[in-house]
């Protein structure tokens, strides 16, 4: 495709990131797509920003294929104005209408100028926040309540390890659990990380790369260990993440970036401690699950952001035009919290 130009366009056309096969953040540039219609339960959303998540790393490497009939653009979240509506389902009213300002988990086709998104995985800005801190929320915000809250049963008093403490996903499940009554831990690989975290919440923070996590969290349990961890780290980690669990305790897996296979797996322990190990994608749940995520956010969450309990915490911004440089500070791992991309408006 060429690269977009103001006459080059045709009205069905929009800018878009457009991937030239799968490698590095070279193979990203910026160019132009068909512009989505939406369908029904869909809103079509005039995109002013989007985040940068690790699985639009996965699939620019090719190893993360966007589900069946999701949009082939990279980009899970985005936060704008609602331009259009489809028709809406008898079974699901949604109440959107051209104007409205929402931010959304989508399911593809984020880093686009416009994108589609079924209705029910759509939520507000809270009250004061701009574009850009209202698209650092879906995708960090419904996959911590949905693995810590939703399927682990997070409640007060809960011991929550937090590996990579310090991404966008760690900064909310430290506040997150934090705000809910739990305790919150986390492993983080620079120093400076953990203070950070620290001052986010968390009890704790430990330095993976000085200090062993299995003994800090025995020692910072009273050797009872950890109630839940939420671990995106996968293989590497799944025998020492055993090891930390307490009696009862929920292992919630969500990503795989230490392998994705575990070559030891002691299973004794699952039954004199009766351990539970569980593991999600979002992207692949159907809408329903989605849409009753953003309910119970919108209900319980999106309070505590609009008072400021909680807030996003953001690393940098790129215009769409650098998404590279963006997904490069991404594969770097240096930053902390949300990378974010804006469009002009």
């Amino acid at each position: 495709m060429a690269d977009p130009s103001p006459a080059a366009h045709a009205p069905s056309d929009m800018q878009a990131v457009i991937l030239d096969g799968a490698g590095g953040p070279e193979v990203m540039r910026l160019g132009s797509a068909p512009r989505p219609e939406p369908q029904a339960g869909e809103v079509l959303v005039r995109v002013l920003a989007a985040g940068v998540n690790r699985p639009d790393v996965m699939q620019r490497k090719g190893l993360y294929p966007p589900p069946p009939g999701a949009s082939p653009l990279l980009g899970l979240e985005i936060a704008g104005e609602v331009v259009a509506v489809g028709p809406q389902r008898a079974d699901a009213p949604h109440g959107l209408v051209p104007g409205d300002r929402v931010c959304a988990l989508t399911n593809g086709g984020g880093y686009a100028a416009f994108c589609a998104v079924p209705a029910g995985q759509c939520l507000p800005w809270p009250s004061g926040y701009d574009a850009v801190r209202a698209a650092s929320l879906p995708e960090t915000f419904f996959t911590v309540w949905s693995n810590l809250f939703m399927t682990a049963g997070l409640k007060a008093g809960d011991r929550v390890l937090v590996h990579g403490g310090a991404s966008g996903i760690g900064t909310v499940a430290i506040q997150l659990a934090r705000a809910f009554g739990a305790v919150p831990f986390v492993t983080a690989g620079t120093d400076e990380k953990c203070t950070l975290c620290v001052s986010l919440g968390a009890q704790e923070a430990i330095n993976y790369r000085t200090e062993d996590f299995v003994e800090r969290t025995a020692a910072l349990s009273g050797g009872d260990g950890m109630d839940i961890i939420l671990d995106m780290i996968g293989g590497s980690y799944f025998e020492r993440n055993l090891r930390s669990l307490a009696v009862d305790g929920r292992l919630v897996i969500i990503a795989l970036q230490g392998g994705a296979k575990a070559e030891t797996v002691p299973l004794s322990g699952f039954l004199t401690r009766r351990l539970h190990v569980t593991g999600s994608a979002l992207r692949p749940r159907p809408a329903a699950y989605k849409a009753e995520v953003a309910r119970q956010l919108r209900e319980k969450v999106w309070p505590l952001l609009t008072s400021g309990t909680i807030k996003p915490l953001i690393a940098q911004l790129f215009p769409l035009a650098d998404v590279a440089d963006a997904h490069a500070l991404m594969d770097s791992g240096s930053h902390a919290g949300k990378i974010m991309l804006t469009l002009s408006p």
